[in-house]
């Protein structure tokens, strides 16, 4: 699929058993072929159709990475993929970056009939944790960036963000009356769990959080329990029953 800004995107379609699809937006240096996106996949195939993509700059996608800003590019057209496919009810669900993404998007461009937040930033430049900082190091710096695309499979851009987009905070008010669910481990070492009670505190009903007991961050830490809770969730905020 190609995206309004013209970069292709590589992504993967799962039919499914009801109206609804799932579009899942992974975290940074993630893919949708990455076992852990896999898994979701899979369990979320159970009760919907899924699409899940490459953002922009890893895998097998064109263009670089602007760790969050352009990428909702790329969200809305495999949202707009699901609705040619001819689902009826489509449900964004996001990790970490993704989950950025998957909120500014719910907000700024809308039409989703749900959104989830897993492991969200809430706000930008957070340098509060060693693994935050290496991710900064890698994103801001030229060696860092090589590094990424060697070591990790994912070209960054050089150029920085200019304008520095709404913060998921600072938009995240904008997604009702579209039901908003925040999950957060409160083991991640990323993000502190402050980031989804602000996240939390600034939106606007319907909405709900989960602080879920020794989960870590984002896809990889998600067990097969937690998403299938998420898909429960899903399910009732938008009145689909399962077959």
């Amino acid at each position: 699929m190609r995206t309004i800004d013209g970069v292709l995107i590589s992504a993967n379609h799962q039919p499914g058993p009801t109206e609804l699809a799932l579009v899942i937006a992974h975290g940074f240096t993630g893919s949708w072929r990455r076992p852990a996106v896999r898994r979701a996949a899979d369990v979320f195939n159970r009760g919907a159709g899924v699409i899940s993509f490459d953002f922009r700059g890893h895998g097998r996608s064109g263009g670089s990475s602007t760790v969050g800003d352009q990428e909702i590019h790329d969200l809305e057209a495999a949202v707009a993929w699901a609705r040619e496919l001819g689902y009826k009810e489509i449900v964004t669900i996001g990790f970490s970056m993704g989950a950025s993404v998957v909120v500014r998007h719910a907000a700024l461009v809308r039409g989703v009939a749900a959104a989830v937040a897993v492991s969200s930033p809430a706000r930008w430049y957070y340098r509060g944790t060693t693994p935050m900082r290496r991710v900064h190091w890698v994103i801001e710096r030229r060696l860092g960036r090589l590094l990424g695309r060697v070591a990790l499979r994912t070209r960054i851009s050089g150029r920085g963000w200019n304008p520095v987009p709404e913060s998921p905070t600072e938009v995240v008010a904008r997604i009702a009356p579209t039901p908003l669910l925040v999950v957060h481990g409160d083991a991640d070492t990323y993000f502190p769990v402050e980031h989804a009670y602000s996240l939390f505190a600034a939106a606007n009903d319907p909405r709900s959080i989960w602080i879920e007991r020794e989960f870590g961050h984002a896809e990889n830490a998600a067990t097969e329990e937690l998403l299938e809770r998420i898909a429960d969730w899903i399910d009732r905020a938008v009145g689909i029953t399962r077959p």
